[in-house]
């Protein structure tokens, strides 16, 4: 009876299970292959017809990158020239000029020289801009005008700049650029050793845990591990840095997707070098993706305490797949999740607002979770610190100074306008302040808050539509109510403006090491990081 049931009646339910998934691979291959053709037909029709002569390969590039920017920010495609700036944050070496520098416009500027690398020697400084590379004039030249200043080693490179109005010339001879992943360590005090970790290749737990053991060896009986600023990297470095305080077998990670082969749970599989030691996490809004495994995992298993502001919220998982001539794509294949159970994704890319903007989840919505110990923690995304700190958070008029280059352009002037500061560390006056703000004003910065765009956009609108005449006045109004309510801002935010110009100023003077020598003595997060590792009983009190 059992076996005529099985056949009558769940054999044929099996069957219709193959047969429904056979028939939902064959209508998605099918919906694939039409669409290639569409486009492929498109494609053709374009190039054969297009008014003018067209580029093949541009044309496919931007159309791909399009494509995919319409899913997230992180799947992406690859030309060949771009695969080989993989080389760089996978394994934080590479043969260039030693500085961290960006495009605007017609000019390469200079970021940030790395102390005794190429730039560094041949005197190049932070806000110099390049406008010539070899007889390549960078104002004809479109592309990225980095990979001009790229190859073999001891290759010597003429380039043209512009300093201060001025334009100068000098020789740049290419050379082996290592990035560290441990750019700094150092003992705060008696007790307390400070490793600074900025990036995760492949060196990442080489350099962290050499840091550590020198640290106790001086002394050191608890650390803080500063992560702030910190985009990520390889997710196998993030585990170990993990092992270095957690014991063997402990889950820190796992990944979750669609596609069970993506499923992956991530243990520590190797001897901790220090289980007891106090350890305090600083985070914040430009930590992501390892960084938060690393926060995340330590925090619930209860074995560090995360201090600073909310990290950014990176809990996508990306897997470059190699293609045809040299090319190269990175898709998102699944979502980080920490020991907890919570994800560390913050944006939903797959559930946009009207406008096309990913959604965030609203506070009131956020899940709870419990620790290794029991302690209540919740998603949302990012990591949320055990102790918020308001230092860390910056103001959006503060951000957009950042991101507009405002503080960065001020300190070139300074900088220039006090060449033998040297090593001594001045203070930000009053006055300073507002000589930053007339810099600002005669600089005509634009500091394009939203309301201002809009406000722009609005005027162009009317321009186009011819009536701009009838409503300058109104405009010109509500301009000046804006930048007027900009203003008061700075002077409302003056007190972290002026912690970020000094941070620059001491950067240009000492480099990277000196700002990091500095904040051992004065950032707020790490004071308090160090207050509180100092105090057992609120160390333990937090954690408990």
């Amino acid at each position: 009876m059992l076996k005529y049931f099985k056949k009558r009646y769940i054999l044929p339910i099996i069957a219709s299970g193959f047969l429904l998934v056979g028939v939902s691979f064959k209508d998605n291959f099918f919906e694939i292959a039409k669409q290639i053709e569409i486009f492929t037909s498109l494609f053709k029709i374009v190039n054969q017809n297009y008014v003018d002569e067209v580029n093949p390969a541009e044309v496919m590039d931007k159309a791909i990158k399009s494509m995919l920017a319409d899913l997230d920010p992180y799947t992406n495609f690859f030309n060949e020239h771009d695969v080989v700036k993989f080389k760089i944050n996978n394994t934080g070496e590479y043969t260039g000029i030693g500085a961290m520098i960006t495009r605007k416009e017609d000019q390469l500027i200079i970021k940030e020289p790395y102390k005794g690398y190429p730039a560094d020697k041949a005197g190049l400084k932070a806000g110099d801009a390049i406008i010539q590379i070899g007889d390549v004039m960078l104002s004809d030249f479109k592309e990225d005008a980095s990979q001009l200043l790229k190859g073999a080693k001891n290759t010597k490179i003429d380039i043209k700049y512009i300093r201060q109005g001025k334009q100068l010339t000098t020789q740049l001879v290419l050379d082996e650029v290592e990035v560290k992943a441990v750019p700094f360590f150092a003992k705060i005090d008696d007790k307390t050793g400070y490793i600074v970790l900025s990036a995760f290749n492949n060196k990442t737990t080489k350099e962290t845990k050499e840091a550590l053991e020198k640290l106790k060896a001086d002394g050191a009986e608890r650390i803080i591990l500063d992560l702030r600023g910190n985009p990520g990297g390889l997710l196998n470095e993030a585990v170990n840095i993990c092992n270095l305080f957690v014991q063997k077998g402990e889950t820190i990670v796992t990944t979750k997707s669609k596609n069970e082969k993506y499923n992956n749970v991530y243990k520590t599989s190797k001897e901790p070098v220090d289980l007891e030691i106090p350890l305090a996490i600083i985070v914040d809004g430009k930590s992501a993706s390892a960084s938060e495994i690393v926060a995340g995992a330590l925090q619930d298993l209860d074995r560090a305490v995360v201090i600073g502001s909310r990290s950014f919220g990176k809990g996508l998982v990306q897997r470059p797949f190699d293609m045809t001539y040299g090319t190269q794509v990175k898709v998102t294949i699944s979502r980080y999740y920490t020991p907890s159970g919570r994800c560390i994704q913050a944006l939903d890319y797959w559930h946009k607002d009207k406008d096309g903007k990913a959604t965030r989840t609203d506070a009131s919505k956020y899940n709870a979770f419990k620790t290794k110990k029991g302690r209540t923690v919740y998603d949302g995304g990012g990591i949320l610190p055990d102790v918020e700190l308001e230092e860390t958070k910056l103001s959006s008029i503060t951000e957009v100074l950042q991101k507009n280059d405002g503080i960065f352009n001020y300190v070139t002037y300074y900088y220039f306008k006090n060449p033998n500061l040297g090593d001594k560390i001045p203070t930000i006056s009053d006055a300073d302040f507002a000589d930053f703000k007339a810099f600002l004003k005669r600089e005509k910065f634009s500091f394009d808050t939203e309301t201002e765009l809009a406000l722009k956009n609005t005027l162009e609108k009317a321009k186009k539509e011819k009536i701009d005449v009838a409503i300058t006045a109104q405009y010109d109004q509500l301009m000046s109510a804006i930048q007027k309510s900009e203003e008061a801002l700075l002077d409302k935010n003056q007190k972290e403006i002026k912690k970020l110009i000094l941070d620059e100023i001491i950067k240009r003077y000492q480099y990277k090491e000196g700002l990091y020598q500095y904040y051992t003595k004065s950032n707020p997060e790490i004071i308090k990081a160090t207050t509180l590792l100092a105090n057992k009983a609120e160390y333990s009190k937090i954690l408990n």
